[in-house]
């Protein structure tokens, strides 16, 4: 599921790129509440269901909400909007290119985070996987040829947001065994920022929205509605940095797209950035797996 996430993100690149006829803030807000609506029907569902459970099992208390879980519920949708809106603008100013691979920074500071601030200890194969995967994501880019410019400081800013919303997401929606809802609120939050916000500070048309109506519906429905619902799903049954590893594949595909639509030939150092990302990704499942492999009855550890 992850890699089918990584597979939407990689084609938003290019339709974020092309965004003409509303601001950066709008549009931020527009996609969210897109999504919030896409998912609406999905969450009543669990809702219903979770319902049922209750009335199953009255004396049960797994199932019912705390006063704190909606404070981190929009704690996340705050994560993801500054996150989407530091990487919207700075994506507005630089290339794809750059805005793929400075996007990628966020896969070493999922490890970082999650050891710093909910004291997990990863796995030691993330941190070399991590770096892998950057280097990757390098060579796939063109690092010899990469420029640093204003809007390449706001994608880099949105990278320990993007960490930080990977970090929490999977945590909290394992616990509250509602992934609909984790998914609906943070898009629900991050909504109503981005519409208020833009409302207040950019200039707004009925001309202008149906101009951007594809980035517009890509990027709510597909992006947000698939993808990220996809996200908070997956990422229930994986650890953040093992998720983080995987979906730094976006850059691959993105690759691969920008060949399949727009002719783009990788050279040798990009193939080389493809098998590196590719191998990041299957390693860090199988050496885990190695690491944790049983001994033989007849031999004493230690």
């Amino acid at each position: 599921m992850l890699l089918v996430v990584s597979l939407i993100w990689g084609t938003t690149f290019v339709v974020q790129k092309n965004l003409e006829g509303v601001g950066i803030i709008t549009f931020t807000g527009l996609r969210f509440v897109l999504g919030t609506l896409a998912i609406s029907p999905l969450v009543y569902r669990e809702y219903k269901k979770r319902q049922q459970t209750i009335r199953l099992i009255p004396q049960t208390n797994i199932y019912l909400y705390k006063k704190n879980d909606f404070v981190q519920l929009a704690m996340l949708g705050v994560f993801l909007f500054v996150a989407a809106l530091l990487q919207q603008v700075g994506i507005a100013s630089t290339s794809v290119t750059n805005a793929g691979f400075l996007t990628g920074f966020y896969v070493p500071m999922v490890p970082l985070l999650s050891w710093l601030i909910l004291r997990q200890r990863p796995h030691w194969s993330v941190w070399p996987l991590s770096i892998g995967c950057v280097i990757g994501i390098g060579l796939l880019s063109g690092i010899d040829s990469l420029t640093f410019g204003s809007g390449d400081s706001w994608v880099l800013a949105s990278c320990p947001f993007w960490a930080l919303q990977i970090v929490f997401v999977g945590r909290i929606a394992e616990r509250l065994n509602s992934p609909f809802l984790v998914a609906f609120s943070q898009f629900f939050v991050a909504g109503v920022l981005g519409l208020v916000w833009g409302l207040i500070k950019e200039p707004f048309s009925l001309a202008g929205m149906e101009q951007a109506s594809t980035a517009i519906l890509y990027a709510g429905l597909i992006s947000v509605g698939i993808a990220y619902t996809g996200q908070v799903i997956a990422q229930r049954y994986t650890q953040a940095a093992d998720a983080a590893i995987v979906m730094s594949s976006e850059t691959l595909f993105a690759s691969f797209f920008g060949f399949l639509l727009l002719g783009e030939v990788l050279d040798f150092e990009g193939i080389l950035g493809c098998i590196l990302i590719l191998l990041c990704i299957v390693l860090i499942q199988l050496l885990p797996l190695f690491s944790n492999r049983r001994l033989p009855s007849n031999v004493v550890d230690g």
